[in-house]
């Protein structure tokens, strides 16, 4: 009978402590990004690799287009100030110094603003008088030249300077031959200096 009054007892308490009893908690919401989420951020983050690929190239085009700029301009700005040379005793432009004037032409139609100096030089031979007559003749000569491509006689002075200004010392007929010269000065415009065809 004991056993009788135990177990009442206990089965009521079971039944109360079944009855109290909660529901286990359901499982946290999961705390990192989604699957969809997850694939959005590859997908943009790809995008943004290629954005970012596409303007290094973007880049990289545009300083290779810049230095090719640079040497065009380097290199026009070079055969504006080429020298060109004569014959002793005279101002007729030679046919080597005509390919250079040219050259010269087609730059300074591209270059609206830019000016040259034309300077005249001699040899050491002749008088001093003669020698600075001479170079003026070779200054006029050259700006006549480039006056025949149409292009503005405003746009060059000339100066002599004879024989005062030797490219080379020397009494041999080597020195005196690169000595008989017209130099080019640019005057005006050597920041706006356009390679043909540009």
């Amino acid at each position: 009978m004991i056993v009788r009054r135990f177990v009442a007892p206990v089965l009521a308490m079971t039944l109360i402590v079944a009855a109290c009893k909660k529901e286990p908690p359901p499982p946290p919401a999961p705390t990192g990004p989604s699957e969809a989420e997850l694939a959005q951020r590859r997908a943009d983050s790809i995008a943004a690799a290629e954005r970012a690929r596409r303007e290094a190239e973007a880049r990289a085009a545009e300083e290779r287009a810049r230095a090719e700029r640079e040497r065009a301009v380097a290199a026009a700005r070079a055969t504006l100030e080429e020298m060109v040379y004569f014959d002793y005793d005279r101002s007729e432009i030679r046919q080597d110094a005509a390919a250079t004037l040219r050259r010269k032409a087609d730059i300074l139609r591209a270059s609206p603003s830019v000016q040259l100096r034309v300077e005249g030089h001699a040899d050491e031979r002749g008088s001093t008088e003669y020698n600075l007559a001479l170079g003026n003749r070779r200054a006029e000569a050259v700006r006549q030249f480039l006056v025949g491509f149409g292009l503005a006689e405003s746009r060059f002075s000339i100066v002599s300077y004879g024989e005062e200004r030797p490219i080379e010392r020397a009494s041999t007929e080597a020195a005196w031959a690169r000595n008989r010269r017209a130099q080019f000065q640019i005057t005006a415009g050597a920041n706006a200096i356009n390679p043909p065809g540009s």
